[in-house]
């Protein structure tokens, strides 16, 4: 006994669309049935169509449905990316291809449904991945910003010559040399074994020098030092000014 396709497509319509509720939109009825049916991921709305994925899936029956395969088109995608319509048409034929011989109408939209929240999920994921990497970016810049520069025991050394040499200290310290005999505390400032005292003495407190952090303030008044007052000559580091 042949199977009567037209009146199994047509009451596979009919339960179509007691399912949906009136969200089916029967196309045409001739020569085959024509029908639409939308579907959309479970955040979206027409309200905030930005929220979600969502687009028509529109199926026509063909003669020997369903023994043959339906003809599926995809109408009215919303937030699709490159190649989305391919992909899921190529996931639906799948899907076509295990059912052949059933009515599957129901298996294709359920299926598509599901396919449509599985590429929403990924792209939620990448955005908050996308988030984070800025935070990340955002908190390393202010990290940055709080930490100053980190220094080796060569660009500190490079840094105090440059230093000393924008402030003058430099060319006070050599004019001192040139012109009178040096003062206590113009040998103190002037002994070039002092130049990495403070690199040294870190080192062996067992400091890692990475961790040194170069904060110019503190040397603003250096500049201003008078290396020329004679009262010094006699000055001793460590010296207190008053005789007990």
């Amino acid at each position: 006994m042949s199977r009567n396709y037209k009146e199994d497509q047509t009451n596979e319509v009919e339960a179509l669309d007691s399912i949906y509720c009136g969200d089916m939109e029967i196309l045409a009825t001739e020569p085959h049935h024509k029908f639409q049916i939308p579907i959309a991921t479970e955040e979206y709305s027409s309200e905030e169509p930005e929220k979600g994925l969502a687009c028509k899936l529109v199926f026509t029956f063909t003669a020997t449905y369903p023994d043959g395969a339906p003809v599926v088109e995809i109408e009215e995608p919303e937030n699709f990316e490159d190649m989305f319509e391919t992909r899921l048409l190529e996931h639906l034929q799948k899907t076509i291809e295990e059912n052949l011989g059933m009515e599957m109408i129901f298996s294709l939209v359920s299926s598509a449904q599901e396919w449509l929240n599985e590429r929403w999920d990924e792209h939620k994921f990448h955005q908050e991945e996308l988030r984070e990497q800025k935070l990340r970016e955002i908190e390393e810049e202010e990290r940055k910003k709080f930490e100053g520069t980190r220094v080796t025991v060569e660009s500190f050394l490079k840094w105090k010559l440059e230093f000393e040499e924008s402030t003058g200290i430099a060319a006070k310290r050599e004019k001192n040399n040139v012109s009178k005999k040096q003062t206590g505390r113009e040998l103190f400032m002037c002994d070039n074994t002092l130049n990495d005292s403070d690199i040294k003495f870190l080192l062996e407190a067992g400091e890692n020098i990475e961790n040194v952090k170069i904060d110019e303030t503190l040397f603003q008044d250096i500049g201003e030092l008078d290396l020329d007052d004679d009262d010094d000559e006699d000055w001793v580091p460590g010296a207190d000014d008053d005789d007990d």
